[in-house]
């Protein structure tokens, strides 16, 4: 299936257009804080949106729908979840990080606890972040693939490539500004789906409610008891799991993850980096909501199909929506997956150059040596990010929760170990570590035995790792400064 000659215009114009837009608007980087913190300048409303964008890929896009195609609305008791989570971050994991001149997520955890837990979080966080991004720019080739007719490979080059020219050149503050316009991009490129949708169904919206309403897909809530208490815990989306799943997800990729917490470092101060995860975790809701509901419109406009849930949007994109339309929705497309792409090229970078080359490698270093190493650290990882992504091509789960499963295996042991921090005054490196290490251990037996729906995965490794590191910190004598 190929587009028009006026499709491969638009995108080819958005593209090229993101990229200068991003060169221009990070401005001269002259230093490593320049490249990486954006010189702690940037409004919190840009980085509101940027957080946003950063965190909703192209599985939010293609996958969101789908899903609502699929089953119903119960995906929206997790958003509910994430509003929850970032408020807590923003209570008390923001104030802590405010206190010092902290560079990524994981300098708490070397003043905290030592270098040793602040270098073994970062390269948790580089292999977990790799991984789950790597899901995402393959997902974003599918769609990509399946209009031009490229390779797989061919598609994520192209979109690898757009995201490092302006990261390489603007740094973090290139990065969120493009995620600015990114943002109204896509949810503008859905908006239009959506209203696309009602014009060619008979009838409108009364037909597709009518429609959701007798298949069941209407439905929020659910508090999941029906199938009794062994069931529970298997379904992801129960009013509890989603909401206390939700919350410890949130809290995890926005309180500990260098991805979000790099923006919220940009901002001019604590109360500008609060309003800016409160405010995203408004924004995600009503986003959810857009995408889930173009879902629903979706199924009336199809019916029953068998189908992996990842592919229903974008079948519509491509085979439905006419010329010039069509080229709107995919640049919309390619701008969920750039800001997320260009945000994990940013933030491994980051964490590689602060958390690691710097505190063994970088004495004597110049500032401009470094804001050199650390642009081909940009480069690496974009290349790494690229390889990745080809290892997902046979996957059958859907791509959203793959890359949250992946995600999990480590948050909950890494959200574990900044609580521990900030709660247990005895706890010292070796009970950060020793927690940590089994959090991650117990989580990797918890998701391949199936044990519990992914929803629950975050809370059972913050849990774990509170349990160890907390026991532990209870035999020591001494307490840690």
């Amino acid at each position: 299936m190929s587009g028009s000659f006026i499709d491969y215009v638009i995108i080819a114009v958005y593209l090229v257009g993101i990229a200068i837009f991003g060169i221009i608007s990070g401005g001269k980087q002259r230093s490593v804080k320049d490249y990486f913190l954006g010189s702690k300048t940037v409004p919190w409303w840009a980085v509101c949106f940027s957080i946003v964008a950063a965190e909703t890929s192209t599985l939010t896009f293609i996958s969101i729908p789908g899903l609502a195609y699929l089953t119903n609305l119960n995906f929206l008791q997790v958003t509910f979840g994430y509003l929850l989570g970032r408020i807590i971050v923003a209570i008390i994991f923001l104030p802590s990080y405010k206190q010092g001149e902290l560079k990524t997520a994981y300098t708490f955890l070397g003043e905290r606890f030592g270098n040793k837990t602040r270098s073994f979080a970062s390269i948790v966080f580089l292999f977990t972040r790799i991984a789950a991004d790597g899901v995402r720019l393959f997902a974003t080739a599918i769609p990509l693939k399946l209009m031009t007719g490229i390779s797989y490979p061919e598609a994520i080059a192209v979109i690898a490539i757009v995201a490092l020219i302006y990261t390489y050149t603007g740094g973090v503050k290139g990065v969120i500004w493009v995620d600015v316009i990114q943002m109204f991009t896509y949810l503008g490129g859905a908006a239009v789906a959506g209203i696309y949708l009602l014009y060619l169904i008979p009838g409108g919206w009364g037909t597709v409610a009518a429609t959701a309403a007798e298949s069941g897909k209407l439905a929020i809530v659910n508090f999941g008891f029906d199938k009794g208490l062994s069931e529970f815990f298997s379904q992801p989306y129960t009013l509890i799991g989603g909401l206390l799943g939700g919350a410890f997800l949130s809290m995890a990729s926005h309180g500990t993850d260098q991805l979000i917490v790099q923006r919220l470092f940009a901002t001019k101060s604590l109360k500008d980096s609060q309003k800016a995860i409160i405010g995203s975790g408004v924004i995600v809701i009503v986003q959810f909501a857009i995408f889930l509901v173009v879902g629903i419109m979706l199924y009336a406009y199809y019916g029953v199909m068998n189908v992996r849930a990842d592919t229903v949007f974008p079948k519509f994109i491509i085979e439905t929506l006419p010329t010039g339309v069509r080229g709107i929705l995919i640049a919309g497309l390619l701008a969920a997956a750039l800001s997320t792409i260009a945000g994990s090229i940013s933030s491994l970078s980051s964490s590689t150059m602060m958390d690691l080359y710097i505190p063994f490698f970088g004495s004597g270093k110049s500032e401009k040596d470094k804001l050199k190493i650390s642009r081909m650290f940009s480069v690496m990882w974009t290349v790494l990010l690229a390889s990745t992504a080809l290892f997902f091509m046979n996957t059958s789960q859907s791509v959203v929760e793959l890359a949250l499963s992946i995600a999990s295996f480590t948050y909950g042991g890494l959200l574990g170990t900044f609580l521990l921090g900030i709660f247990v005054n005895k706890a010292t490196q070796e009970d950060a570590l020793a927690g940590f290490v089994g959090g991650i251990f117990i989580m990797i037996a918890v998701i391949s035995l199936k044990l519990v729906a992914w929803t629950w995965f975050t809370f059972v490794g913050v849990l774990v790792t509170l349990l160890i590191g907390g026991f532990l910190s209870k035999l020591s004598k001494k307490e840690n400064p």
